[in-house]
């Protein structure tokens, strides 16, 4: 599968990212016209956590769509889904930091320590942070093959953030579970190849 340069440059990368901010659009305007319910400021606090692990999920789904279409275009989509899912991961603790905590470091601190999910959503956007800040061009040449050892933190990132997720909900875990599926999914794809894989390199040294 390939799309014509012009139009994946010009029409498929332009409405991927119109597709990608319109989360953040809905719950600014919903929220201007009161639209959230009861409690506006936790619906865009879960609300955008959850859009940053839907786009973190669907950024790990790149490489075997890849695979599975011959599409080799569609790695090149796959730095803007990393950093948007880095923008609303950003957008949510911002949102838990000033709207939930109102910036008491204290009370912040203790949280981190105390309750196991914020202790992982806060490991997980420290990893997830360098890899955001290693996403240019620039950082990709000059890190040469340590980039692709150091973006595979996104792996246990995404673990973290799905178990980060499961532990917050209380009472309904099927959509936890839903992301935890496929999670291990992606993951597994990616083992059962990398096994594969070292399977058959062991097999030709032998022959």
């Amino acid at each position: 599968m390939q799309l014509p340069e012009p139009y994946f440059t010009r029409v498929f990368k332009p409405v991927l990212f119109i597709l990608l901010l319109s989360p953040a659009l809905y719950y600014g305007v919903a929220f201007w016209q009161d639209q959230l319910g009861a409690n506006p400021l936790e619906a865009i606090i879960r609300g955008l956590g959850d859009w940053g692990l839907r786009i973190l999920l669907i950024t790990l789904l790149v490489s075997p769509l890849r695979r599975v279409l011959n599409w080799p275009q569609v790695l090149r989509t796959r730095r803007m889904l990393g950093l948007f899912a880095y923008f609303y991961v950003v957008l949510h603790l911002l949102g838990y930091l000033w709207f939930d905590q109102f910036f008491d470091w204290e009370e912040i601190w203790f949280d981190i320590l105390e309750r196991p999910f914020i202790t992982v959503g806060m490991i997980a956007f420290v990893l997830l942070t360098p890899l955001a800040i290693t996403s240019t061009k620039g950082m990709i040449r000059r890190l040469g093959k340590k980039w692709k050892h150091l973006h595979t933190l996104i792996y246990p990132a995404s673990i973290l953030a799905v178990l980060h997720f499961w532990w917050m909900v209380k009472l309904d875990k099927r959509e936890p579970l839903i992301y935890a599926f496929i999670l291990a999914i992606l993951l597994g794809e990616r083992l059962f190849r990398k096994v594969r894989s070292t399977k058959r390199y062991t097999s030709l040294r032998r022959h």
